[in-house]
């Protein structure tokens, strides 16, 4: 529990008056507008909202995939809208980890080498590298998947490679944009659970999602409408009541 606490201690994602809009000749279309958010190390938050609220946009943003329109973005103090594209390239390698709702696996890769990816990247050494993958697919049940090609696995086996694949590198920072979206609901539990896992042993975690079941395995809730937070939320759970 202290070290959850520790960690809480620590802002990890700040913006500051984020807008992000789309520029037309005559007018300026916002898809963001006025976002200011704090995130600290070690929680697990959710982001919820209508379709075309603004929530994958601002998930992008905070993943450095796509860069906002004005505003200040600081991750672990790096001050991201002062970097160059380089220095921004090296925080998101070894920052951050990604999980998609349509999976993203390189089709030509096997389960093995989808999960390598992100340690090539790293340049992480060869034995290294096979350790790690190792304790993943170990983790994941995957040892006897090792070989087979994306095609040949379910869609839950599919969104766990994908999951391995995010934390491979050990980001402190993991998002999920609907990870559970192409899920039956037993699979989409168990990723829920594993998320639940990784959160308790320190991970930060921020999902977008739908669904009000999934979002109660965070503990805060930020609802977005038109482009603005409209509520930040704090979910209490059954313990902290009877506290």
């Amino acid at each position: 529990m202290k070290f959850s606490q520790t960690l809480h201690d620590i802002i990890m994602i700040k913006l500051i008056d984020i807008d992000k809009f789309v520029q037309s000749r005559f007018k300026k279309t916002f898809i963001l507008k006025g976002i200011d958010l704090e995130i600290a190390e070690g929680e697990f938050v959710t982001i919820m909202g209508p379709s075309g609220a603004g929530k994958s946009t601002l998930l992008n943003i905070i993943g450095l995939l796509d860069p906002p329109s004005a505003g200040e973005y600081y991750l672990l103090d790096q001050p991201v809208h002062k970097l160059k594209e380089r220095q921004r390239s090296d925080l998101q390698k070894h920052t951050i980890g990604y999980v998609f709702q349509a999976y993203h696996l390189i089709d030509e890769l096997t389960v093995y080498e989808n999960i390598e990816t992100p340690l090539l990247y790293q340049n992480m050494p060869g034995k290294q590298r096979k350790a790690r993958v190792a304790e993943l697919l170990d983790r994941f049940q995957m040892v006897a998947k090792k070989d087979l090609f994306p095609e040949q696995l379910s869609g839950g086996q599919q969104q766990l490679v994908g999951v391995a694949r995010a934390i491979a590198g050990k980001p402190r920072l993991l998002l999920a944009d609907e990870p559970t979206g192409n899920l039956h609901s037993e699979q989409g539990k168990e990723v829920m659970e594993l998320f639940k896992q990784l959160n308790k042993e320190g991970m930060t975690i921020i999902q977008v999602t739908h669904s009000e079941e999934n979002a109660q395995y965070g503990e805060r809730i930020i609802r977005i409408v038109d482009g603005a937070i409209e509520k930040d939320e704090r979910i209490v759970k059954e313990k902290e009541q009877e506290a």
